[in-house]
């Protein structure tokens, strides 16, 4: 009868304890989503603050290494990003920067402004998983 009833106890503990562990787990998964979605809103709002840079026409070589130097900061975010929607919006982004030349600067930064803008757009749709 000992043996019985140490037998019951031993497996409720054992439930007791297989529960705790899914618990742990589900708790530890929504640790890891509350996390990536902090990851990514942080990488958004330092994106953001990025994709703020406007060339001057001034010293348009000066802006266009300003801007590949923006460009390898979204490169940097992107690699960060766990959603691959904020990610494909920061490499485009970021390819978009890094392709301007200081001719560029002079001769086409309405277009290129443009093209920021509907990126910008993009990125800002994707990181706050509109649309």
């Amino acid at each position: 009868m000992k043996r019985l009833v140490a037998g019951v106890l031993g497996g409720g503990t054992l439930v007791i304890a297989l529960t705790g562990c899914d618990a742990v787990q589900d708790a530890q998964k929504t640790a890891e989503g509350v996390s990536n979605a902090a990851s990514n809103a942080q990488v958004c709002a330092e994106a953001i603050k990025i994709a703020a840079f406007n060339p001057d026409k001034a010293n348009p070589e000066a802006a266009a290494q300003s801007a590949q130097d923006a460009g390898n900061k979204l490169s940097d975010l992107a690699n960060k990003a766990t959603n691959t929607t904020v990610n494909q919006a920061l490499d485009d982004l970021a390819g978009t920067f890094k392709e301007v030349k200081p001719e560029n600067v002079v001769n086409d930064s309405a277009n290129w402004l443009k093209t920021k803008a509907d990126q910008v757009a993009a990125l800002t749709k994707a990181c706050t998983g509109t649309g």
